[in-house]
């Protein structure tokens, strides 16, 4: 069986040797606090949406991110142009499809950016997934009114349709291609205080993927080291904004050694 925790620990030291450039389509709550992110982990951020400027940025990065959180219809040009311009220049990208199945916006929109190009990961709560399947699902606002284990299914589905690989993120998190799957636990109950976990948790998965030649094992390890930070900083805090502040400070402590011995990633 292969040694998934080992694979991890490899992809950060990765991306710490390589410093890979990760350009974000993303919202604004998030810019910040996501950008901080990736620098703590050892990545380039780049937080950028303009379209005029799409081909250049999108030709250095290593990854993107796309991610709807506030969306506007001004933006939807910008995000199915990234999508199309990663698919001109083989560059992966994750889609964070944020509110899916709360609005009609949201659902087609993010529908659309999988029509431009397939994303290398979709990165959702399980409502999120739900609502992009062909089940179908609703959610409230950006919450996830599902369990991971109700959007399996859904997941599998979206990765065989799509030929991509689906995280859908939660208590534990399910990963596959649809034709494999593995589980990740880790993480803290006080994510749920702190908005962007999410949002955080896809641009990890952008850099791991950035370095790795497969995106299950990517997506799997990034959220492995992610929920290893929730722990770290949880055990360091006590509330949510000493949290925060404690989970980039984990991201930018854990070593590759450290991810491999403690990573909790198995087959499903």
């Amino acid at each position: 069986m292969p040694d998934y925790a080992a694979q991890a620990g490899e992809i950060l030291r990765k991306v710490r040797s390589d410093r890979p450039v990760v350009h974000n389509v993303t919202n604004y709550v998030v810019m910040n606090s996501t950008a901080n992110v990736l620098l703590a982990m050892g990545a380039s951020p780049i937080m950028a949406h303009a379209p005029e400027e799409l081909e250049e940025l999108i030709r250095i990065a290593g990854s993107v991110v796309i991610n709807i959180g506030t969306l506007s219809a001004g933006w939807v040009p910008s995000m199915t142009r990234a999508a199309e311009l990663c698919s001109i220049a083989r560059k992966p990208y994750v889609l964070d499809p944020v509110g899916a199945g709360a609005t009609q916006l949201r659902t087609e929109t993010a529908a659309e950016i999988i029509r431009w190009a397939v994303p290398a990961a979709i990165r959702g709560n399980a409502s999120e997934i739900l609502a992009l399947s062909a089940q179908g699902g609703t959610t409230r606002g950006v919450d996830s009114v599902h369990a991971v284990d109700a959007a399996i299914d859904a997941a599998k589905e979206l990765a065989l349709t799509h030929g991509t690989v689906v995280a859908a993120t939660g208590e534990r998190d399910y990963v596959t291609n649809g034709e494999e799957a593995l589980i990740v636990t880790g993480g803290h109950q006080l994510m749920e205080y702190v908005t962007g976990t999410g949002c955080a948790a896809s641009v990890v998965t952008a850099a791991f993927i950035a370095v790795a030649p497969d995106p299950l094992i990517a997506s799997a390890a990034g959220l492995a080291y992610f929920g290893l930070a929730g722990e770290k900083a949880a055990a360091a805090a006590q509330a949510p904004g000493s949290f925060w502040v404690k989970l980039l400070d984990a991201l930018y402590e854990i070593t590759p050694e450290e991810l491999a011995e403690r990573a909790r990633i198995a087959k499903a």
